[in-house]
């Protein structure tokens, strides 16, 4: 039985990663002002959306517990983001669209997320571009959710934008963020100044 649809766009926050190239754990990294990527991630995130998911894997479920996040875990992470997405979307049937978020993006603006959601449609895949770039996260209206639950391997979503190119329109946004995930220490520090640009005002 289908659960009756809320209307509400959530976020799918993905971070289930192994972190290979940062050396250790890279959501539990420590940013200028004293938080973490992941409470900072998810602090500018819960500021724009009600409804946040976050899919982990087991070896993450206890050092990511204290920040009382809605977690999820994954048996299988290592299968990819595609698979973990795939898992994730069990979570979001009833909301009427989804935000595809990365947990080590702690740098994007809370106002960038909650302009993606107030543009998703039932029938849209809503990207975020600065000057002409593309970024993240990316947004998906409810039609493509039994796409995104089918999903295996590392692709993430990139395999259903490929797929719906008619659907997809991408929202000029003033964040340069959209693009700073995190992949290395060196990442991190570059990033530190975009904290200031990037505020959850």
């Amino acid at each position: 039985m289908m659960l009756p649809m809320d209307k509400s766009v959530g976020a799918i926050v993905l971070a289930a990663g192994f972190s290979k190239r940062f050396g250790g754990i890279k959501l539990l990294a420590t940013l200028a002002d004293s938080s973490t990527v992941i409470a900072q991630t998810m602090q500018r995130i819960n500021a724009a959306l009600e409804n946040t998911v976050v899919i982990t894997r087991p070896e993450l479920l206890p050092l990511l517990s204290p920040y009382g996040l809605n977690l999820k875990v994954f048996e299988h992470a290592d299968l990819g983001m595609g698979a973990t997405l795939a898992y994730g979307m069990e979570f979001a049937q009833q909301w009427s669209g989804c935000l595809v978020c990365l947990a080590d993006m702690p740098f994007i603006a809370s106002s960038t997320y909650q302009t993606l959601a107030d543009q998703i449609t039932a029938d849209s895949i809503i990207i975020p571009s600065y000057q002409s770039r593309a970024g993240n996260p990316v947004g998906f209206g409810s039609r493509w959710f039994t796409q995104l639950a089918q999903l295996d391997g590392d692709s993430g979503g990139r395999t259903v934008i490929k797929k719906n190119p008619e659907a997809v329109r991408y929202i000029p946004v003033d964040d340069l963020a959209i693009f700073n995930d995190i992949d290395t220490p060196d990442d991190l520090s570059r990033y530190q100044p975009q904290d200031i640009q990037g505020s959850s005002e």
